[in-house]
């Protein structure tokens, strides 16, 4: 017998010994095969992505392509500039991490040492601005104003500044050619955000942290076309940054140039002609107000009627582009958009809304005609006409007796419009149609109204036809605040205007009715229109009834020059008139300058070989001063200014527009006599500027007359305690508007 006890295993362990046997060869197993996966099936892969955890991108900026003018004018380039840059990556480098190689740079450049060393902090969510928000590796900018000499001292004792360069780069500029500005046409550009990078990841042009992007006019809606494609440069770094080595490159390819149909001289001219006629309301007496005009805003356009092509096109206020090269400050930047500044930054040949006035009624007279009233139909043109419990009274009280629709718009007769509106409102039912025609309102869609134009400039607004269609929308939207308005101050003995509206539009504020109609056929109440939009109706009715898409660019050229692609005129839409009933507009349009509201501006105008048409406007608005209008065409270019707070059509508008006419055409200033070699334009330019063997846009300014000396006075400016005069070129509140919309019992 055995002294060595037994040990004997129970069926329960050995099921527990072979269970963890299995279990141990199938970790053994499972990681076994992933071990396969990683390093043999994967693992070429695997050795890239590590490999590429190696290498880091430092990017060149493309060079932007130029914008130029018809004729080769340079309106944006780029200027080579000294720019001084740090590089993160030496400066970490150094015991202090660059500390005093910035505070010795600060004193070369003249700087603050701490404004250097915001500059090259990398940005994060609690890191405030200024910091570099782009890639640690990238060379950071410090400034882009150095001179030679600071240059100099910078390069010559690199011992004393590692990390540190100073060398010539391309950076943006906007020359102003013969004094022009163009800033709101032009835009600007602005640094890429993380959110707009992550967008264009799966785009063919991916934008790169140092990217400056456009950021409003031709600038932004042909960025992708200017900008070009960034080159890359890429570095081995090992673990703790350093670069070890070079892992290749891209080249950068610049972008293509871009040109416009923008011309600098006349553009120039339009400008200052604009800011003149601001300038001179500003010394008139406005009769109505006790004060002089305040002229706080206004707009022109210039534009080829046979391609609906934009020649000029000037805003005021205004700014210089230059202000953001670089970056904006944010002392610039509150500047531009306080209350105060008329805000320069809007354009308000295309933002800027408001009531067209009587320019309105060749809209009127079409849809007359073709509603089936008569061209010479007798129409009494009275000093007023009353409807219901209100008298509306024509312009100034003038009387001119029984007219035709010609004459009508020649002298401008608010009466016979209202007295054809009114005739139509009954006709479709008064306050309650049935199946209304609506002519007045289907004529101003189809001359394009009540919609954006499509001009290739971002930003546009669409401007509004109040029908019947509005009306019932906006009356949704304020029903509420409508009635609680009318229920508080149900006791009022002399409401406001506010209260007024409140009350009458509670019940039934979506009802068109007789005032809003006859105000809306002479171009008041609720109607707002862009200087674009009118633009484009005139130069349909100069050239036979086609409404163009307006546009500025002309083509898309490659930086070498080999590929040209045109920026084709587009149609959008034809008006819904007879040949017969554009011609009678058009005479009725010639008469308003021989014989009707803007003959006194136009006396000894060559009305005989430059035949000129015109309509005048005069728009209302309730606590404003009147807005003036002018809107106007010969054969081959259309003309439209506007000025808010700025007197009459033609008193306000009329020399200034003159002015601009005299300069494209070559006609010496108040007399008939032309020199055609002395215009700017005296024709459409229609041909590309001459492209040179390496991609250069030759100017061909040689073969074009000299442009006078454009000086653009400076804007007014607003003392601290002055509130600044409001933005009646931008949309009106309806608190501003008269209340035109009564009840009536006719």
């Amino acid at each position: 017998m055995s002294n060595i006890p037994e040990t004997g295993r129970t069926t329960r362990v050995t099921i527990r010994l072979v269970i963890l046997q299995v279990l141990v060869v199938s970790l053994l197993l499972t990681l076994g095969g992933r071990l396969w996966y990683l390093q043999i099936r994967n693992g070429q892969e695997y050795d890239e992505k590590a490999a590429s955890n190696h290498i880091q991108q430092v990017v060149t900026p493309a060079v932007r392509g130029a914008i130029f003018d018809d004729h080769g004018v340079p309106l944006a380039d780029n200027e080579t500039r000294l720019v001084v840059s740090a590089s993160r990556t030496d400066l970490l480098k150094q015991a202090d991490d660059g500390k005093a190689v910035l505070t010795r740079l600060a004193g070369v450049l003249g700087m603050k040492p701490q404004d250097v060393l915001d500059k090259v902090r990398l940005c994060d969510a609690k890191t405030p601005k200024p910091c570099w928000n782009g890639s640690p590796y990238q060379p950071i900018p410090i400034t882009d104003a150095a001179t030679t000499q600071q240059a100099l001292q910078i390069m010559e004792r690199r011992e004393d500044f590692p990390g540190i360069t100073a060398e010539p780069t391309a950076v943006r500029r906007y020359p102003g050619p013969d004094k022009s500005n163009t800033a709101q046409v032009l835009g600007y550009l602005g640094p890429v955000t993380d959110e707009e990078v992550a967008a264009s990841e799966k785009t063919d042009t991916p934008l790169l942290r140092a990217d400056q992007i456009g950021r409003s006019g031709l600038e932004s809606v042909y960025d992708r076309q200017l900008r070009g494609k960034a080159g890359v440069t890429r570095y081995q770094v090992d673990n703790l940054g350093r670069v070890i080595g070079s892992a290749g490159d891209t080249p950068a390819q610049p972008g293509s140039n871009l040109v416009t149909s923008i011309d600098a001289r006349v553009q120039a001219v339009t400008e200052k002609e604009l800011n003149d006629a601001m300038v001179a309301a500003r010394k008139t007496f406005d009769t109505v107000s006790g004060e002089n005009y305040k002229a706080d805003s206004g707009a022109a356009v210039v534009m080829d009627n046979h391609t609906g092509q934009i020649i000029a096109m000037a805003s005021l206020p205004t700014y210089d582009p230059n202000e953001w090269v670089g970056g904006i400050s944010a002392k610039d930047y509150a500047a531009l958009t306080d209350t105060k500044s008329d805000y320069p930054l809007l354009n308000r040949a295309i933002q800027g809304q408001s009531a067209p006035g009587s320019t309105f009624k060749v809209i009127s007279t079409s849809a007359a005609i073709n509603a089936g009233y008569p061209e010479d139909g007798g129409y009494p043109c009275t000093s007023s006409m009353t409807i219901g419990n209100r008298v509306f009274k024509n312009f100034e009280n003038e009387s001119f007796g029984d007219i035709s629709l010609g004459r009508a718009l020649e002298v401008s007769c608010d009466t016979v419009f209202y007295g054809i509106a009114y005739d139509q409102w009954k006709k479709d039912g008064g306050t309650d149609p049935k199946h209304p025609k609506d002519w007045f309102f289907k004529t101003a869609h189809q001359f394009g109204l009540g919609a954006k134009t499509g001009i290739d400039l971002p930003g546009e607004v669409t401007g509004r036809v109040p029908d019947r269609k509005w009306k019932r929308e906006y009356y949704d939207q304020m029903k509420d605040y409508w009635c609680r308005t009318a229920k508080a101050h149900k006791n009022d003995k002399d409401p406001s205007l506010d209260v007024q509206i409140a009350v009458e539009n509670c019940p039934d504020g979506y009802v068109v009715r007789a005032g809003d109609s006859v105000n809306y056929a002479i171009g008041q109440g609720d109607t707002l229109v862009t200087p674009v939009q009118m633009a484009r109706i005139y130069a349909a009715l100069a050239n036979g009834g086609t409404l163009y898409q307006p546009s500025i660019g002309k083509a898309v050229i490659s930086a070498d020059g080999k590929t040209v692609t045109p920026i084709k005129p587009k149609v959008s839409g034809k008006l819904p008139d007879s040949k017969s009933t554009l011609k009678y507009i058009d005479k009725a349009l010639a008469g308003v300058v021989t014989e009707g509201t803007a003959d006194w501006k136009f006396g000894g105008w060559p009305q005989d070989k430059i035949p000129l048409h015109a309509k005048t406007g005069t728009a209302e608005v309730a606590g404003k001063q009147t807005t003036s209008w002018f809107d106007t065409y010969t054969k081959d270019y259309t003309i439209v200014m506007t000025i808010s707070q700025g007197g009459t059509g033609s008193g306000g508008s009329g020399e200034a527009v003159r002015r601009i006419y005299e300069a494209m055409y070559g006609i010496k200033k108040d007399t008939g006599e032309i020199d055609p070699s002395k215009g700017l334009m005296p024709k459409p330019v229609t041909s590309l500027p001459k492209i040179s063997g390496d991609g250069v846009v030759e100017h061909a300014s040689a073969a074009l007359p000299a442009p006078p000396l454009v000086l653009l006075p400076d804007a007014p400016q607003h003392t601290a305690g002055d509130a600044g005069p409001a933005l009646a070129a931008l949309t009106p509140t309806r608190t501003e508007k008269l209340l035109y919309g009564r009840k009536y019992t006719a």
